[in-house]
């Protein structure tokens, strides 16, 4: 006769197999050798080489290079130096843009996501359509626009001059002052999507009940917006503000391929003008110097970003 099978007690787990404890390891691993390959190795190379002298007369043999210690950081810090004042000219232009392009994609996703709200029909064509230009290769979107923004041959002169008629002559829209707007207007048109899919996916959160008493208590669309949708939002405008803000002080791509490597003065962003200080003029320690700068100011701004959002919130709590 088989004897009678012992009860487990209550809460008790069966024992995992060794293969089965370290499962969870294994599927990150790929993952975390991707990032040290992409990310956190090359940061260090590229700490590593801002206290070296790595320039055209060096860089043949690189890994031997001179140690300088912080005269690369000196460098770029002295503003009276013409390297200092061109890269405190280029962080301002950066800030500036960066604080334009944030304000105005989210403007124009909360814009978006609330109009787009309420089903009716052909809503869904309308997402798709709006999802669009953050869908696209950025390379050949942002050549497109350098081709409409052609002085001569360009749609957007073409438009504005020969069918609307707004200016007396073709503005130059690459070069001089206009470089700045340009930029601007490319940078928000890629990605204003992402604003709006985030805010859009936040919406969805929110009760629909708390609108209904809003509506019931008299509330129009306005103080529906101020006194529900933003403050339900906080917690998602704040997350989606700091990403769009290190996104945009970050980009290289929208401004080298719509500028080239000389960009105008005017959108002399700080990716390529790093760009310029390292494979233009051959100067790999300053140039990697100018990013380690970066790389801290942006730390900074994040750790107080957070700071003062978790401050906030434990006070509103």
């Amino acid at each position: 006769m088989r004897p009678a099978t012992q009860a487990r007690p209550h809460g008790h787990r069966p024992r995992r197999s060794g293969s089965r404890r370290w499962l969870p390891y294994a599927l990150l691993l790929p993952a975390l050798v991707a990032e040290l390959a992409v990310h956190v190795i090359p940061m260090l190379v590229g700490i590593w080489m801002s206290v070296q002298q790595i320039n055209q007369f060096t860089l043949r043999n690189w890994t031997r290079s001179p140690f300088v210690g912080g005269d690369n950081f000196a460098l770029a810090a002295n503003l009276a130096s013409p390297a200092g004042a061109q890269l405190l000219h280029s962080f301002l232009v950066t800030l500036a843009y960066s604080v334009v392009v944030v304000a105005v994609c989210w403007l124009l996703g909360l814009a978006g996501a609330v109009a787009l709200q309420k089903p009716f029909p052909g809503r869904g064509i309308l997402r798709t359509l709006f999802l669009v230009p953050f869908a696209l290769p950025v390379f050949a979107a942002v050549i497109t626009w350098r081709f409409m923004l052609q002085r001569d041959t360009g749609l957007v002169n073409r438009v504005l001059v020969d069918g609307l008629g707004l200016f007396d002559e073709r503005p130059f829209w690459l070069v001089g002052g206009n470089s700045f707007a340009s930029l601007v207007v490319v940078t928000v048109w890629r990605l204003w999507p992402y604003a709006f899919l985030t805010i859009t996916a936040g919406l969805q959160s929110i009760p629909q009940e708390l609108y209904e008493v809003a509506e019931v208590d008299g509330a129009g669309a306005w103080q529906q917006l101020r006194r529900v949708t933003l403050p339900m939002l906080r917690p998602v405008n704040r997350v989606l503000m700091l990403v769009l803000f290190l996104w945009s002080f970050n980009e290289f791509t929208v401004p080298y391929t719509l500028f080239g490597a000389a960009a105008p003065a005017q959108a002399d962003i700080l990716a390529v003008h790093i760009y310029q200080s390292s494979f233009v003029t051959w100067n790999f320690g300053l140039g990697s110097a100018m990013s380690v700068l970066v790389l801290a100011f942006l730390l900074l701004v994040s750790g107080v970003y957070m700071f003062v959002s978790g401050r906030r919130n434990a006070d509103a709590r």
